[in-house]
């Protein structure tokens, strides 16, 4: 019957997670939208998705209190501009699936707005692993940093024979966090544990070769790496306590609402939200509201409202300073400055070692390393500093280049994010900071409204505040959920 085809849609729209990309409410920036029913880990796992496709996230609010959420993003790419990329939107729409009946109904919308549904957003886990690392073994290390330990590593894999896919490696406090990421026809059977055993003489720490479908999230991984090997106990350098400001962090109670608020002010930089999200989600807490914003000055400012995953928030002193510390050490551990050094060129046997020999040599230290490889092509970016963790003397980046290659090795300013400016007189500004009604006020209220448990909003339109809009095109019915609406 109709109406039974009806009441199932509406089921599955309440209980499957919506997700809208808006070119048109807001002048400077793409704003995407994700509500549902709550499931634990779905602000990371959207945080995750947005941070792996390299966009700046401007503002940010989240609202998850009761049974349902809503999170909200001010996105742009690196040059502050909106998605206009067909290949980024579409990627998005891959990772979800069109819902039971439903497909089509994203088309059938307004260019400027898409809408489309996850069938299982709780249970996703980001990104789909690419196909080239399916199958692969994962190799994570953790140990004492040193001048050259990282082409060490690269010097032992090649030697060994090794065809290294993917990798990451950090250095923070000195210590040294890696993933590196193998041919399975490179590492199997006794030959893995020959490698294993060899780079844990080198490094005189942590090794251990797991399969790479268990390394959900390198970045991810990473920082539970090195809060595993208490990097927060090392003590700073003073190169890294010169040019990396120590971020603001406050944790104060609410009692009244029972909730913890953690506070964090420090400099914008690619991929901030999601290292703080992340180390809150692998510390146990749930974050049931949040704002985030980037003001003038190259700041940002976050601030969430969190608990335990059993409800209770943080009560004692002792923990205030863990969460404080793991949080400074998770902004840090991406925040050490350097030249950054891309190299795009053809695949081949010990490319790894050669590259980042000839960087020693040359008095260069690799502070942050990111590989990768497409079909027969290497594409790696390596953020390098001198022996003393201070800047580059541009002698040595041009000596480095002529070695490996003035055309495929290129030095290139780190992006930041771009602040994006206030619309021009020619944009209508509708009182809500001139965003097309999803600015600060609007979901500032949102999230204020949930906090102090008011369940309804008289507006003075007397409008509901969620509705439904049916539409006829070609005959064919569209509902499309609509944004609350704060105009009188």
């Amino acid at each position: 019957m109709e109406w039974l085809d009806e009441y199932e849609k509406l089921v599955i729209r309440m209980n499957t997670p919506r997700v809208v990309i808006d070119n048109a409410v807001c002048p400077t920036a793409t704003v995407v939208q994700i509500d549902s029913a709550r499931k634990t880990g779905v602000l990371l796992e959207a945080v995750q998705v947005l941070a792996d496709l390299d966009l700046s996230i401007n503002k940010a609010y989240v609202s998850s209190d009761g049974r349902w959420f809503m999170d909200v993003f001010h996105v742009t790419d690196r040059l502050g501009r909106k998605l206009t990329d067909d290949s980024v939107i579409s990627y998005i729409e891959q990772v979800g699936a069109s819902c039971r009946g439903l497909a089509g109904v994203g088309e059938e919308m307004i260019v400027l707005r898409r809408v489309f549904f996850f069938q299982s957003l709780g249970t996703w886990n980001g990104p789909a692993r690419p196909p080239a690392l399916e199958g692969l073994t994962a190799l994570e290390l953790t140990g004492a940093d040193r001048t050259g330990l990282i082409s060490e590593v690269f010097a032992v894999l090649a030697d060994m024979d090794c065809g290294v896919v993917e990798a990451r490696a950090w250095t923070h406090r000195g210590r040294l966090g890696c993933i590196v990421f193998l041919r399975d026809d490179d590492a199997g059977g006794e030959r893995i544990g020959r490698i294993v055993a060899r780079l844990g003489h080198l490094l005189g720490g942590a090794v251990a070769a797991v399969p790479a479908a268990s390394v959900a999230h390198a970045e991810r991984r990473l920082h539970q790496l090195m809060s595993a090997d208490r990097d927060e106990l090392a003590a700073a350098s003073p190169a890294e306590t010169a040019s990396t400001p120590t971020p603001a962090i406050s944790v104060e109670s609410w009692a009244e609402r029972g909730y913890s608020v953690v506070t964090v002010n420090c400099r914008d930089r690619p991929k901030l939200l999601f290292d703080v999200v992340c180390t809150l989600t692998d510390m146990d807490y749930v974050v049931f509201h949040g704002t985030i914003d980037t003001a003038a000055g190259d700041q940002a400012h976050q601030e969430f409202y969190i608990r335990h995953a059993d409800g209770s928030p943080i009560s004692s002193e002792a923990e205030r300073q863990r969460v404080t510390q793991c949080l400074q050490d998770a902004i840090d551990r991406r925040s050490l400055e350097g030249v950054r050094l891309e190299l795009c060129t053809a695949d081949r046997p010990a490319l790894l070692s050669d590259v980042t020999r000839t960087f020693r040599e040359n008095g260069l230290l690799v502070a942050q390393a990111k590989v990768s490889t497409k079909g027969d092509m290497a594409s790696n970016v390596f953020y390098v500093t001198d022996a003393a963790g201070q800047t580059v003397d541009q002698s040595a980046i041009d000596a480095v280049r002529q070695r490996i290659g003035m055309d495929c090795l290129v030095a290139k300013e780190e992006l930041r994010p771009q602040l994006y400016q206030k619309a021009g007189p020619g944009h209508r500004d509708d009182g809500n900071g001139g965003i097309g009604g999803i600015g600060l006020f609007y979901l500032g209220n949102f999230v204020k409204r949930n906090l102090l448990g008011i369940d309804q909003v008289v507006l003075i339109d007397m409008k509901p505040k969620w509705g439904i809009r049916e539409e006829h095109k070609n005959s064919v019915k569209i509902s499309a959920w609509l944004m609350p609406s704060f105009a009188s």
